[in-house]
């Protein structure tokens, strides 16, 4: 209890105070106690991370957990951070809101600069900027209300308006009928959907998710991934999430950065980086089997004819296997694929061997590529 009382004390500032408003905020307008959290309305937050390391110091000598790091978040984005164990993805978003103070670079929010603040000005920026964390980190002791209350207990809101607002917060995730439930009563997902609303108990601009699923079984962590979709689209929030499983980030997020041994390796829109992942180490996450590529081809007779199909952003209302078989009345085999559905359109790629007679396997290869964003490579045989 007392490593999750002082993670988010830290989090929070210890603050004891937020001057109230009669006006209306931009992000949650049933609560103007938090108006003055927020610059004026229709200014852009954007996280900048400029050439950002960090290198702790270790009995056997000093480990560069991040070298130059440079990232642009722009506002209201779902922005993906992703790398295997041991990458520095939970070094890094300890930096973001300096939980960790860099060894050199900037870190910089709404054009500020992070570590160049006053520790009172500091804490103060904590404030707009929240965290989940995989293990929850709720306080046992305390119920479901209570947990939600807790930040806003930190800054001074008075208890009434903290209930009611953590009573809408409950509603929002899905549990107002847990409010007097202990944490111990409540499954996993359930735990991850308190912590989401404690999270947003004080009005952040940010949400920093820190392997917030890796916990959670497939199904709930499909819910609490749309829980902050949803979270993400009413509020205008900007999310980062830090993750090592690729099926995160192409369910949720925009933009992906790839963190390998503390370097950026690879950045760019989700679609871009499954269609065409060009390091070693996206092409690991994107497919880490290998994809249709992990196939012996040397198990092929010289004659087969066999193709490399890549999706490149294909749309998935025409399925090409079977349209090729109902247009053309040609039937061919799926000996390996690895494909995504990415928002209605098709990344990856499939290996197929065509039909034996050369004209059907030279028609089946016109045929596909003539469709859009699908390209064919002649594997044998042709």
């Amino acid at each position: 209890p007392h490593t999750a009382l002082l993670s988010l004390a830290i989090q929070q500032g210890l603050l004891r105070k937020i001057a109230l408003s009669a006006g209306k905020n931009p992000r949650h307008p049933a609560h103007p106690a938090y108006e003055n959290n927020f610059q004026a309305k229709g200014a852009i937050s954007v996280i900048e991370l400029k050439y950002l390391s960090k290198t702790f110091q270790m009995k056997d000598g000093a480990v560069k957990a991040l070298q130059n790091i440079n990232l642009t978040i722009p506002d209201g984005a779902i922005y993906g951070i992703i790398g295997m164990s041991g990458a520095g993805k939970s070094t890094l978003v300890r930096c973001i809101n300096l939980l960790e103070r860099p060894t050199g670079g900037s870190v910089v929010i709404d054009g500020v600069a992070m570590e160049t603040l006053s520790p009172a000005s500091l804490r103060k920026r904590r404030r707009e900027i929240t965290m989940i964390f995989q293990q929850f980190n709720l306080l046992m002791q305390r119920t479901c209300l209570k947990n939600v209350c807790f930040p806003m207990e930190l800054a001074g809101v008075k208890k009434a308006e903290a209930e009611k607002r953590a009573m809408e917060l409950l509603e929002m995730v899905g549990l107002p009928d847990k409010a007097n439930a202990y944490p111990a009563q409540l499954s996993g997902g359930q735990k991850q959907r308190i912590a989401i609303a404690r999270a947003l108990a004080t009005n952040p601009k940010v949400l920093l998710c820190d392997e917030a699923t890796s916990a959670l079984d497939p199904n709930t962590t499909h819910s609490i991934l749309t829980l902050i979709k949803d979270i993400n689209r009413k509020l205008g929030i900007t999310v980062v999430v830090i993750t090592h499983q690729m099926s995160v980030v192409e369910e949720i997020c925009d933009s992906v950065a790839i963190l390998d041994g503390g370097v950026v390796v690879e950045q760019g829109s989700v679609q871009e980086i499954f269609a065409n992942p060009k390091t070693a180490a996206a092409k690991r996450l994107v497919a880490p089997n290998g994809g249709s590529a992990a196939r012996d081809l040397s198990c092929f007779a010289p004659d087969d004819h066999v193709v490399r199909v890549t999706f490149n952003g294909s749309s998935t209302a025409k399925p090409l296997v079977a349209s090729l078989a109902a247009e053309k009345g040609i039937l061919v085999s799926v000996l390996s694929a690895d494909t995504r559905d990415l928002s209605g359109q098709c990344y990856g790629s499939m290996l197929l061997k065509l039909p034996a007679e050369l004209a059907l396997a030279q028609q089946a290869m016109e045929y596909m590529r003539s469709q859009s964003g699908v390209t064919v490579e002649e594997v044998t045989g042709i």
